[in-house]
């Protein structure tokens, strides 16, 4: 039980902090667009990387530095081109709508760029793969609850993040509070994207 929820406090710190998938699933939650789908593409994918981290993937990747340049380098131009998008809609306010904040987009979109912001993101590799594999790998024999507990803290965390983010929607009924929620995201994406080209 001790290393279940070791692992759960260690998932949860990776995937708390603030960044480009946590964003667009805030954005998703507070327009109520496909919050599900979106919800279900980070568990399933935080879950394979979890177990692929616990199972030894990470020494996999260390072992092949010129992989995760590359992975750096393509998520470094698909945050770009998000942060872009968002700028363009913070710079448009004819296009914001206070309801839903443009026209709606399809689920087929919406899951395909969830999935983007989780795997082209080589900061899931380090985290998942390689941290925590790691310090599961010091759990020994009990390296798989350790990383239950991980893919519990994501099971948890995303839902109440989708979910959550619904509260915000009386504030973002008037279409200046999207133009700087899309502000924010739009410098999310560059600052990571700044973050992921020096470290290529």
């Amino acid at each position: 039980m001790l290393t279940l929820l070791s692992g759960l406090a260690f998932g949860l710190s990776l995937i708390v902090a603030i960044g480009a998938q946590n964003t667009f699933v805030i954005k998703q939650g507070v327009r109520g667009e496909h919050v599900g789908a979106v919800v279900a593409v980070c568990v399933v994918s935080d879950v394979v990387l979890i177990a692929a981290g616990v199972a030894g993937a990470g020494a996999l990747v260390q072992a092949a530095p010129g992989v995760l340049t590359w992975m750096r380098v393509a998520g470094a131009v698909f945050l770009l081109a998000y942060g872009a998008f968002a700028l363009r809609r913070a710079w448009r306010p004819g296009a914001l709508h206070a309801d839903t904040s443009g026209s709606p987009v399809g689920a087929g979109r919406v899951v395909a760029t969830a999935a983007a912001l989780t795997w082209l993101n080589p900061h899931v590799y380090l985290d998942t793969v390689v941290l925590l594999g790691s310090v599961a790998a010091a759990h020994g024999g009990g390296r798989w609850w350790f990383g239950a507990g991980a893919a519990l803290g994501s099971l948890a965390w995303f839902p109440a993040l989708g979910l959550g983010a619904r509260l915000l929607r009386p504030v973002f009924a008037r279409p200046a509070a999207w133009r700087v929620l899309d502000l924010v995201v739009a410098l999310v994406m560059v600052a990571l994207a700044v973050q992921l080209l020096r470290a290529a």
